[in-house]
Formats: C-alpha cells, structure tokens, sequence
C-alpha cells in the first residue's frame, strides 16, 4: 500500500492496516513466528531489536511510506505503539512534515 493509499483511509482503518504493516515487519525483524504476540507497548529494544536493525527498518518505512522519518523518532517513542501512533499522525495529517521528521528528499 503506498503512502497516498493510506492516506485515503478513514483514520480507524488506518491505524490498523498501519498495525498490520508495523506488527508484520517488527515479527520479521525479530525472527518471530506469526503466532507470536508482538507486545506494543514494549521497548522494542527489549524485545531484542539491536539500533543496525532499527535503522533498516526505518530506511524500509521511508521508502514505503514516502515519508521521512528523523532517527530520533524512533528512540522518542520507543515501543510499536508509541511509533504506530506516531506514524498514523505523520501520514493522516497534512502534507507537511511532522515536528521532529528531516525534510523530504522530493
């Protein structure tokens, strides 16, 4: 689903596809099975993500998103739902950059 797709959702039902993106990518990077509950409000950190692996899951939202994501984000809001929540603000709200986000390379 691309960034204009998402935005093109009623908020409730993109928060949860966002969910399903985040859960399924953190699930992956974690070596997780998919029966495997991935607690969102664990630093995910503690649930064994080293910053390496951090950074390549942030470079792989950027580009699925379309949407730039400043590193700090991540170790501001340092557990799935805090990043989940940050993430349906960045892509529900307007075209502007969200406070805290490097500027587009468009």
């Amino acid at each position: 689903m691309t960034r204009q797709q998402f935005r093109e959702l009623p908020r409730p039902e993109l928060a949860e596809e966002m969910e399903q993106l985040l859960v399924s990518r953190f699930r992956a990077t974690l070596l997780m099975d998919e029966t495997e509950d991935l607690p969102l409000d664990v630093s995910y950190f503690d649930l064994g993500l080293t910053s390496l692996k951090l950074t390549e899951m942030r470079q792989a939202l950027e580009e699925l998103l379309d949407l730039s994501i400043n590193a700090n984000v991540l170790f501001n809001e340092p557990t799935v739902g805090r990043l989940l929540d940050y993430l349906v603000d960045a892509v529900s709200g307007p075209s502007q950059e969200m406070p805290g986000a490097a500027p587009s390379a468009n």
